[in-house]
């Protein structure tokens, strides 16, 4: 299969690709996705831990006297870590990308694979644990499961994310070593 059919394939996307395929077209250069990114900064995840983060700083600075320089301490972590995070996830995204899309056709095919095969799991892993959180909150359950899960929902949102990257992480090289040793060969075979 040459690059140009591979290309009219992949572009015979889903729901998404097909109803919302102008405007993805519209966002053809990198700058455009600053406006993007500011909006999505603005969504509620972001929004919500800088509002936890000023009402804590005002209860804290009210009610404990302590010097407002000190609690910006606090906005200044989440600052730094967000940066650090996002910056290390756009570098290793774009070597994916950089490697996706360039030599074989088929890197394209097993690069989607293995972002969406991953991405579903851990949007099913996340929502599983929300849901089992919200219900062992409702219901106040307790046991070993559920204890397990109330520690979870209270404290390791935090390592969730820390793992949720490593799996990413992980499944990046353990595809690219696969793909290398496997897949690549096979369809250099196949194409000679």
């Amino acid at each position: 299969m040459d690059g140009q059919k591979l290309n009219d394939a992949l572009l015979k996307r889903g729901f998404m690709g097909r109803y919302f395929n102008r405007l993805f077209k519209i966002v053809d250069k990198q700058y455009y996705m600053y406006p993007i990114g500011f909006l999505f900064g603005l969504g509620f995840d972001t929004a919500s831990e800088t509002a936890l983060l000023a009402i804590t700083a005002g209860v804290a600075g009210v009610f404990l006297k302590i010097p407002i320089w000190t609690l910006l301490v606090f906005s200044f972590l989440f600052t730094a870590g967000m940066t650090t995070i996002d910056t290390s996830d756009g570098f290793f995204m774009n070597g994916a990308y950089n490697w996706a899309f360039s030599g074989h056709p088929i890197k394209k095919i097993w690069y989607n694979l293995t972002m969406t095969i991953v991405s579903v799991m851990i949007s099913f892993m996340v929502g599983t644990l929300e849901l089992l959180g919200l219900i062992q909150g409702e219901f106040n359950l307790t046991g070993t499961f559920w204890d397990a899960i109330a520690i979870i929902d209270s404290v390791g949102w935090g390592y969730l994310g820390i793992i949720i990257v490593a799996t990413f992480a992980i499944t990046w090289i353990t595809s690219y070593i696969i793909f290398k040793v496997k897949v690549e060969s096979r369809f250099d075979r196949i194409s000679a």
